[in-house]
């Protein structure tokens, strides 16, 4: 079954109210949906561009804004909550830090679903700047999630350098892994760009990555972002002969739009010139 799908290379703006951020938020989507797309893919820490709905005293401190942006997580999901049912699409909000308790916060990627209903997966692997500076908690929960289409799964930036975690995602059945990644080096955008790659070769999957972008000297946390959406696929029959389907202008605020097919993902791994997916069990024999 064909799936249109729209990854975002999402601007960061200076908002000052809700109603700016909402309007912000109903265009992209809007824009998606008129083209046609049923999977909406947002870049992490894109909901970090509600800090500027606060006080420069809020905005510029890296723990102060944490806070006050759980003032705003429930306006947060009542809008893609809304957005998904009217659009009848499938949208990955990016990432918003949730507080779960008292000082502690995870990055929390959203999927809401077309009938109401939301799920999220927690980033698991987290950078040193989140570790050391920040302070925001690794998740400890791997998810797989159920579409019209499929089921796909949700790495987090970081989390797409690892191969295990897409693996057991794929063996649970996902044939799709959204990447919604915030990155502030041309260097940090291909290392997740060359993770995303990877883990569509090994897998014989479609990975798909969104991508923050422009500067925002008034926050501490997402100051420069750079990068380019890409869609990317197996290197095999009936695919791109270098993985990519589709890729956006480096940093240009756009959608990417991207027709696919999951069920491509089993005729390749059946029939195709090599065998990754198939073949991954071999080179445990040699692991420690």
């Amino acid at each position: 079954m064909n799936v249109k799908i729209a990854t975002a290379q999402y601007d960061i703006s200076f908002l000052e109210t809700w109603a700016n951020y909402q309007q912000k938020t109903e265009r992209w989507v809007t824009e998606a949906a008129d083209q046609g797309a049923k999977i909406l893919l947002f870049p992490e820490y894109n909901t970090m561009e509600l800090a500027s709905l606060f006080p420069q005293i809020v905005y510029s401190s890296l723990s102060e804004q944490l806070v006050a942006l759980q003032t705003l997580h429930e306006a947060f999901l009542n809008l893609f909550q809304g957005l998904a049912q009217e659009y009848q699409c499938y949208i990955q909000a990016g990432t918003f830090p949730v507080c779960i308790a008292e000082k502690m916060y995870r990055n929390r990627a959203y999927l809401f679903m077309p009938n109401g209903e939301c799920d999220f997966q927690d980033k698991i692997m987290m950078t040193r700047f989140e570790n050391e500076q920040w302070f925001i908690s690794a998740g400890n929960e791997l998810k797989c999630f159920d579409t019209a289409y499929g089921r796909i799964a949700i790495n987090v930036c970081y989390d797409s350098e690892f191969p295990l975690l897409a693996r057991k995602q794929v063996e649970a059945g996902a044939n799709l892994i959204l990447v919604p990644s915030c990155t502030d080096t041309v260097a940090g955008f291909h290392r997740v760009k060359i993770g995303c790659q990877a883990r569509a070769l090994e897998n014989q999957c479609y990975v798909v990555q969104a991508c923050l972008v422009g500067n925002a000297p008034w926050s501490e946390a997402v100051d420069v972002n750079v990068g380019a959406a890409g869609v990317y696929t197996p290197v095999d029959y009936d695919f791109p002969s270098n993985g990519i389907l589709d890729s956006g202008e480096f940093n240009v605020p756009q959608w990417v739009f991207s027709t696919i097919d999951l069920q491509n993902c089993e005729k390749v791994r059946a029939q195709g010139q090599v065998f990754n997916y198939r073949d991954w069990s071999r080179q445990l024999h040699f692991a420690d």
